[in-house]
C-alpha cells in the first residue's frame, strides 16, 4: 500500500481546481479516477473524468466487492473508488490524489490511516459557493439548492479531516495545500 493524498469539499469549493494545479506540478501524483452512475456533462470523458457506469453495472460492482468505497450521494446517484484503479496507480509508484466527497473521503482517512493526509477544502462562505455554483452555469436552480443544503452539512465535518484549507484565494490556497503535499512526500 502507497501513499495516498485525499480533497474532499462541498460541491463548488474549488477543489477540483486545486487539484488540477497540483497534478501539474507534482509528477508523482496521480488522479484516481472515480466510477459514478450519473451520466457524463459537458466534455467529461469515460475514464479520464469517471468511469461513467448504468444502475445496474454499479450494482454488480458492488455486489462483486470491486471498490474501496462507494455510496450514494444523491438519490440514485452513485460514486466510488475501484480498487483497480488504486492498484493501477501504485503499480507505478505513484501516489494517488483523490477528489470526493466528504463522506467519501472521511471513509478513505478511517481506510488509510496515516499512509493518508487529508484535505478539506473550505469555501469562504455558503453564500460564495451558491455564488460559485451559480456561476458555473452548469445545474438548474433545484440543483443549486440541493448543493447548498448539502454543504452546509458537509461543512460540520470538516473537523474529521487532518487539514481545513480555506479556498478564498486560489494562490494562496494552492500555495498552503503544495507544503502539505510536500510533507507527505518527505515521510
Amino acid at each position: 500500500m502507497g501513499k495516498v493524498i485525499i480533497f474532499s469539499a462541498p460541491s463548488g469549493s474549488g477543489k477540483t481546481t486545486i487539484v488540477r494545479q497540483l497534478l501539474e506540478r507534482y509528477p508523482q501524483l496521480e488522479f484516481s479516477v472515480s466510477a459514478t452512475s450519473r451520466a457524463p456533462r459537458g466534455t467529461e470523458r469515460d475514464g479520464v473524468d469517471y468511469y461513467f457506469l448504468t444502475q445496474e453495472e454499479f450494482k454488480h460492482a458492488v455486489s462483486e466487492n470491486r471498490f474501496v468505497e462507494w455510496e450514494e450521494v444523491y438519490a440514485g446517484t452513485c460514486y466510488g473508488t475501484l480498487r483497480s484503479e488504486l492498484e493501477r496507480i501504485w503499480q507505478k509508484g505513484h501516489v494517488i490524489a483523490f477528489d470526493v466527497d466528504v463522506i467519501g473521503g472521511i471513509n478513505l482517512k478511517r481506510l488509510f490511516g496515516n499512509e493518508a493526509c487529508s484535505i478539506f477544502v473550505m469555501p469562504p462562505s455558503v453564500e460564495e459557493l451558491r455564488h460559485r455554483l451559480e456561476s458555473r452555469g452548469t445545474d438548474a436552480p433545484e440543483v443549486i439548492d440541493r448543493r447548498v443544503a448539502k454543504a452546509e452539512f458537509e461543512l460540520t465535518k470538516a473537523p474529521e479531516f487532518d487539514h481545513v484549507v480555506v479556498n478564498d484565494r486560489l494562490e494562496e490556497a494552492v500555495a498552503e495545500v503544495c507544503a502539505l503535499v510536500d510533507n507527505l512526500l518527505a515521510r
